[in-house]
């Protein structure tokens, strides 16, 4: 707009400039002609600069004058700049005078060599001032976005830090503190991009606050949900054999596990989870998992490779996985090994479309199937404390696909195919390792992903 405006003054103050020097000269040239043409009717001497049918004149000039008209025009073919001015004179014939432009015409390109290096040295300073100005607000619009976007991906302890609200800030920090108000200096004032930084900041620390809250709420009620449960299931226990006994057992057992989820759930929201490294080939682990199932999952380990992993973990993710296959998907289900790359194959119905858009979701459930959504949101969350990507498809042929890609920088040990503890779609029995795989059923047996019903 500063442009714009610059180059439209610069053509106002051309264009009336111009006038008002060409009709100076216009009226100059016509009052000689007035004066000429008395002399000429009088028979008296003509001025030089004066006669009838002056050579030079301009054809369009001549033309008018002969047609009875009186006129002015600036010669364009004179090597110095000519006003010409013509009248009728007798037989036919155009009476007139010319003088030198020269001045008036110099004054003019002078006046538009002044607009030029005006405008452009003012578009020049436009130009800098604006870009200085445009590229701090941008950058702090792009700092603020940066921040925006991490909050998204769950980085709640983003924040922008303008500048220019953090005296707010402090204000308030002393206010909460018990200083005198009176004592303390008034705040800068803010600017837009300030204003939306310090909005940002205050949405993030109110969002954190209200989840942490929900946390400690969630893991406080499970906590303490884990005593009276312990002395229920014990109870359970002495009852005697029946049917009762039996739905209350189960129902006992399901709220034990509900409860193990809960408290799992809240140490991984609250980011505290720490890794126990250790070597393991990912096939035999596999095996022990689908042993620990019980279940008739087919294991084929196409490259077996040895990861640096925490086993537990890993052990966990895999037997959610395949818990969630049986459960809401159908038989055959294949879990396949290979490389860093595990996957979880059932043919059922397939994950459902919320879950494919925005991933498993607590105690959602679907179809009207059993379950609490639980499964596929702990292995999700024990996949990124591994550092490892689970992503959940469907197959084109049908069925559930669920893809875990552990952290890259593991040994190819074998690529044989389909391992011995995996032919027959079960771990060996005399497997040392299947007790410790057995361990984690507990946390299996009642987990819920999706498929038609939750996550």
């Amino acid at each position: 707009m500063c442009c714009g405006l610059a180059a439209l003054l610069g053509i106002l103050v051309h264009v009336s400039v111009t006038d008002q020097t060409v009709g100076e000269a216009r009226d100059r040239a016509l009052d000689r002609l007035t004066e000429v043409t008395t002399a000429y009717e009088d028979g008296d001497r003509l001025p030089p600069g004066a006669g009838v049918d002056l050579p030079g004149l301009p054809a369009s000039l001549r033309a008018l004058a002969t047609d009875g008209l009186r006129g002015t025009m600036v010669g364009d073919r004179d090597t110095h700049p000519t006003m010409w001015a013509a009248g009728p004179a007798d037989r036919g014939r155009a009476l007139a005078v010319q003088f030198d432009y020269a001045q008036g015409a110099h004054a003019i390109d002078a006046l538009d060599r002044a607009i030029v290096w005006s405008s452009a040295l003012a578009i020049g300073a436009t130009l800098l001032v604006g870009a200085f100005a445009v590229t701090r607000v941008t950058r702090r619009l792009h700092a603020t976005a940066r921040v925006a976007r991490r909050i998204s991906a769950g980085d709640l302890d983003a924040r922008v830090n303008d500048p220019r609200t953090v005296q707010d800030t402090c204000a308030v920090q002393d206010a909460r503190a018990g200083a005198d108000p009176r004592a303390q200096r008034p705040p800068r004032p803010q600017d837009e991009v300030a204003a939306v930084a310090g909005a940002l900041d205050t949405m993030a620390a109110s969002l954190q606050g209200k989840l942490l809250s929900e946390q400690r709420f969630t893991a406080d009620v499970a906590h303490e949900l884990r005593t009276p449960l312990t002395g229920l299931h014990a109870a359970a226990e002495l009852l005697p054999p029946g049917r009762p006994t039996e739905l209350v057992r189960d129902r006992v057992a399901t709220l034990r596990t509900l409860t193990e989820d809960l408290l799992e759930i809240s140490r991984l929201d609250a980011g505290r989870e720490r890794l126990e490294l250790d070597s393991e080939p990912l096939g035999p682990l596999a095996g022990r998992v689908v042993w620990a199932s019980g279940t008739g999952t087919e294991v084929r380990v196409l490259r077996d490779t040895r990861v640096e992993t925490d086993r537990r973990r890993l052990e966990r993710v895999l037997g959610n996985l395949v818990a969630n296959a049986h459960k809401h998907g159908r038989a055959p289900v294949a879990l396949t090994v290979d490389g860093p790359v595990v996957t979880v194959r059932d043919h059922g119905d397939g994950y459902p479309d919320y879950l494919l858009e925005h991933g498993p979701q607590r105690f959602r459930t679907e179809g009207g199937t059993k379950g609490h959504g639980l499964g596929l949101t702990i292995a999700l969350g024990q996949a990124e404390v591994l550092g490892a990507r689970l992503v959940f498809t469907n197959a084109s042929d049908g069925g559930a696909l669920a893809t875990l890609t552990l952290p890259q920088g593991a040994t190819e040990e074998r690529t044989d195919g389909i391992g011995p503890e995996a032919r027959d779609g079960h771990a060996k029995e005399d497997e040392p390792e299947a007790r410790d795989g057995r361990g984690e059923r507990d946390g299996n047996g009642e987990q819920d992903g999706n498929k038609g019903s939750g996550s």
